[in-house]
């Protein structure tokens, strides 16, 4: 018997800008018309990949286009690319929550999803009966939940607030127990996506020893979203880069992010989301290097922008960036507080600008990460990763330049402003 518990093959999805459902009533018509003489769908021959910062010339996107690869039972499957890459598209199938536009899935099991903060919560209920609710979607009885009942709680840390309705739970209680909810009860595949970020880092840790024992103690399938290149080092052994909707490559991991480091050198000096998103994130990150094309003559001033999207202020709202060399490695470490400085204290948004007066690295290649929380730090809204690539120069325009290399380096002589 094959041990292959997810198959996906040429595996495509299709959206029209704008539109909520197939799209106009004439599009539908025409649809239907080729369906009916045997003909393939006139719109799946058109549409153009889904780069979010230019605009394009076609009211259709591909998420998604001709995926194919296949898991394993027991294995722990890492899923990476930058934003907009087709990962959150992905998963939505898997789960079901959406259809494809074209391709075949085949299945083997039940699928516990997390994929936003209270995937599958009412907001009415009870933590309780939310469990109870969750358990019967996947189709248990109310005595095996009550098995794992205890367990869930213990996990999630909330026994005081369990009879309390979800909507008066924080962000961070809510994805406690919902991941404690999709980890315990008893489904074959589970699908987490960047959603562990909101925790802070304790659980954070504790979330990926859990994903790391569901794998190698029970024999469950793990397919696992992150941003953190540490993470999906430390828990997956082989890995899906996903970009603009295609699959790169699908290899060890240690290959894939190889090459996912490599083909983010491409994406110089600047990060950009334009999408309209409702959430507190990082809209935009650029480097301003003393030479053209994103190269930086060491020991001369950097400067970073930063832009932040908030749809309400942000009291306890934390910032940082570090500096990873092409190892991923983090070289420089710098954050900024808002009880320290006014960054987050007004909705829409809000700009933020540091400059190193004396920048000094060896002579390579490096990238941002960038850490956007709230609750002084402890609770993680975004993390970007391999952003903003750029070039040092050793070469200094200063003849009396001594060379003072920085190595893990928190920088105090920063210079903040905010607009």
């Amino acid at each position: 018997m094959s041990d292959t518990v997810l198959h996906i093959e040429d595996l495509s999805k299709q959206y029209r800008l704008g539109e909520v459902g197939t799209g106009t009533l004439s599009h539908d018509i025409n649809r239907w018309w080729y369906r009916l003489r045997g003909k393939e769908d006139p719109y799946l021959r058109i549409g153009e990949e889904n780069e979010r910062t230019q605009k394009g010339n076609s009211n259709y996107v591909w998420a998604l286009r001709n995926i194919s690869f296949e898991v394993k039972q027991g294995q722990v499957l890492g899923i990476i690319g930058r934003n907009g890459a087709g990962k959150s598209t992905l998963l939505k199938i898997l789960s079901r929550t959406t259809t494809p536009t074209k391709g075949n899935i085949k299945i083997k099991g039940r699928v516990a999803s997390l994929l936003e903060v209270g995937t599958g919560f009412h907001p009415e209920l009870s933590g309780r009966d939310n469990i109870f609710l969750n358990g019967a979607i996947l189709g248990m009885t109310k005595t095996e939940i009550r098995r794992k009942f205890d367990e869930i709680v213990d996990f999630a840390g909330v026994e005081r607030y369990i009879d309390t309705p979800v909507k008066r739970y924080s962000s961070g209680m809510y994805v406690r127990l919902a991941f404690g909810v999709a980890a315990h009860l008893e489904s074959e595949i589970l699908i987490v996506d960047e959603v562990l970020a909101v925790g802070d880092s304790e659980f954070q840790k504790k979330c990926l020893g859990k994903m790391g024992d569901l794998s190698k103690a029970e024999g469950r399938t793990v397919l696992f979203v992150s941003h953190n290149i540490q993470a999906i080092t430390t828990l997956t052994k082989k890995s899906v880069f996903l970009d603009k909707g295609r699959l790169v490559d699908f290899s060890s991991t240690p290959e894939v992010i190889k090459k996912y480091l490599e083909y983010n050198k491409g994406n110089k000096g600047m990060y950009l989301d334009e999408s309209d998103s409702n959430v507190p994130r990082i809209r935009k990150a650029m480097v301003r290097t003393s030479e053209p094309n994103f190269t930086h003559i060491c020991g001369e001033p950097l400067t970073l922008e930063f832009e932040f999207f908030l749809p309400q202020p942000l009291k306890n709202g934390a910032f940082a960036f570090q500096v990873m060399n092409n190892l991923d490695m983090p070289i420089v470490h710098c954050w900024v507080f808002n009880s320290d400085r006014p960054v987050f204290r007004e909705a829409g948004i809000n700009k933020l600008i540091c400059t190193i007066p004396k920048f000094r690295l060896y002579i390579g290649s490096y990238y941002l990460r960038l850490t956007f929380a709230d609750n002084a730090g402890n609770t993680i809204l975004q993390t970007l990763d391999g952003v903003c690539n750029f070039e040092v120069d050793i070469f200094t325009r200063q003849r009396d330049y001594k060379w003072e290399p920085n190595t893990c380096t928190y920088l105090e002589d920063c210079e903040w402003e905010t607009k």
